[in-house]
């Protein structure tokens, strides 16, 4: 019974979040509204859209496998992306928002030159297909284990319900993803914590129970040396990777990019606590797991604590929160390549109507590549292995040259080229070919120190002997400050009706989020005829829900056509 209700709360949500991404197909009017939401999307929006972005069912499946192992070292290791999204908030989200560019891509074509842009989109979109193939990999093990479907179909039908929703969507689509699921994971946590310190005995008891260093900030291969090497690394990867930029250039004004970085940061302070909580807990209820069992500690305690239908409410908000992390790539990827592939190199007179053919075609070939990666994260190593890898490789050298650009006068195509080739380098020969020629691998800590720190230490010299040897500015530099002064003396105007269509967009999206809002919450009323003792529970979250859904509902009234 308990699996029915699971499996029919699953099939109805995922056909209301398709519709309502189709309720957006004819919103897409070009490139700019289409991936930037026509650089008018409120600043707070933006803000949960980053903070469910950067998060997945990835969340639970890896850092909940590290809290299970090692216990508060999971909340430690996820503030570092508080302190990343701070230094993001005060020094590059504005700095993105105000080189007038729609896409790093753009930006790096502008400040860097053609090749070295070319260079970084190849790269980008192999490290992106990596990435979010294993935050699949992550919802498709949840799912499949929690319905007894088996792994690879389970992977294969979530991945192109999510290419659908992307293709059809764009940018608004995908951000009302994020704050649906957002809403959706928060209110299964809060069920969750009290049900599981109930099964653990209460609370004193979990404590008096838990292992020795249980409750240490940092605590086995998760040493200091490592969360600073993670605190730069989320610096980089928060100010710098595309696919977060683009929420900085969609907002209208510098400031308001900052403010969508400090509402990530402010966020991330006490979301950690909340989500690592319950694997800590079932640790102290069934500390049996071994190996890759740990990745299903989060699974396990929702199946031992959740009434019928709210584990089909959970796995629904991993998998979309999973989904928006993967569709805001998938946004992104096909950006660059429509924008600046397609439109810059192959057809730059392509007309609006082509370009969002291309934009919606390369959705589906960037996506089938996701799936791909995602049937093989199993063979290489699990979730926790493959993510940390991926990001001690490619995110100081991908990462750290365009956020230099940003600041550096004098930093050059050329050895921004040397920096990633000579990082990338170093970081796979210690990675992977010295482990497998002589058996030397180096810990988690130097790892991550040596994949951010290199770049950053290459960029820091080139510097100075730029300085000593006179030079002020690149040619590159010189070569962007014309373009500005040029965008300058001859600015886009919007049209009266662009801008109008921007606003009537706008209106539209906060309006379907406030009834989406209000569904959910229905949605949670009717569960709790089917939540026995945790009734009252269900329905005071799902009040809060549906008053909450007056906010974007008075904020589209005060949108003007």
């Amino acid at each position: 019974m308990n699996a029915v209700i699971d499996t029919s709360v699953i099939v109805v949500f995922s056909i209301f979040i398709m519709l309502v991404g189709f309720s957006f197909s004819r919103t897409g009017r070009n490139l700019k509204s289409f991936f930037a939401a026509g650089e008018a999307v409120p600043w707070f929006i933006g803000g949960l859209s980053l903070f469910m972005s950067f998060f997945s069912a990835g969340t639970f499946v890896a850092w909940g496998s590290i809290a299970y192992k090692y216990g508060w070292v999971a909340i430690t290791i996820q503030w570092t992306m508080c302190i990343g999204g701070l230094v993001t908030g005060l020094y590059l989200a504005p700095k993105w928002k105000a080189t007038g560019n729609l896409t790093a891509a753009e930006f790096i074509r502008e400040r860097l030159g053609e090749a070295v842009q070319k260079s970084y989109i190849y790269i980008f979109m192999i490290v992106s297909l990596l990435i979010k193939g294993s935050v699949l990999y992550s919802v498709a093990r949840l799912v499949s284990s929690s319905l007894g479907f088996p792994l690879m179909p389970s992977t294969v039908v979530l991945g192109l319900f999510m290419i659908a929703y992307t293709a059809v969507g764009g940018l608004w689509a995908v951000m009302v993803t994020d704050i649906l699921q957002f809403v959706i994971l928060t209110a299964a946590i809060l069920i969750i914590i009290p049900l599981a310190f109930d099964a653990a005995g209460g609370v004193e008891h979990f404590i008096k129970f838990s292992p020795q260093g249980f409750f240490d900030v940092v605590n086995g291969e998760y040493t200091w040396g490592f969360i600073l090497a993670f605190a730069l690394y989320h610096i980089f990867y928060i100010g710098g990777n595309w696919t977060f930029v683009q929420r900085y250039t969609s907002v209208d004004t510098p400031k308001s990019a900052s403010k969508v970085a400090y509402l990530f940061a402010g966020l991330y302070i006490i979301s950690p606590v909340l989500w690592m909580l319950p694997p800590m807990v079932y640790k102290a209820i069934n500390p049996g797991l071994q190996g890759l069992d740990t990745e299903n500690a989060y699974l396990m305690i929702c199946q031992h604590v959740l009434p019928a239908g709210l584990m089909g409410l959970i796995l629904t908000g991993m998998y979309f929160s999973t989904s928006a992390s993967a569709n805001t790539a998938l946004n992104v990827v096909s950006a660059v390549f429509t924008n600046d592939i397609y439109k810059g190199s192959i057809n730059p007179k392509a007309s609006d109507k082509k370009l969002m053919s291309v934009a919606r075609i390369s959705s589906w070939f960037f996506g089938l590549g996701m799936i791909v990666v995602a049937l093989i994260v199993p063979y290489i190593g699990g979730i926790v292995e493959f993510t940390l890898s991926i990001g001690a490789i490619t995110g100081g050298p991908l990462l750290a040259p365009p956020l230099w650009a940003l600041f550096s006068k004098r930093l050059t195509g050329k050895v921004t080229l040397y920096v990633t080739g000579i990082s990338l380098a170093a970081n796979l020969v210690f990675k992977i070919m010295l482990p497998f020629l002589a058996d030397y691998k180096l810990s988690r800590a130097n790892e991550m120190l040596l994949g951010v720190g290199l770049p950053f230490l290459i960029l820091a010299l080139y510097e100075i002997y730029a300085y000593y040897k006179g030079q002020n500015a690149s040619a590159e530099y010189l070569h962007l400050k014309a373009l500005k002064a040029q965008r300058k003396a001859a600015p886009v105007e919007v049209s009266a009706e662009e801008a109008f269509e921007i606003r009537k967009q706008n209106k539209f999206g906060l309006k379907v989020i406030a009834f989406s809002l209000c569904f959910i919450a229905i949605l949670l009323y009717i569960l709790c005829f089917f939540s026995a003792g945790s009734a009252s529970l269900v329905a005071g979250i799902a009040t809060v829900i549906l008053l909450t859904s007056l906010i974007p509902l008075r904020a589209a009234g005060k949108v003007k056509l």
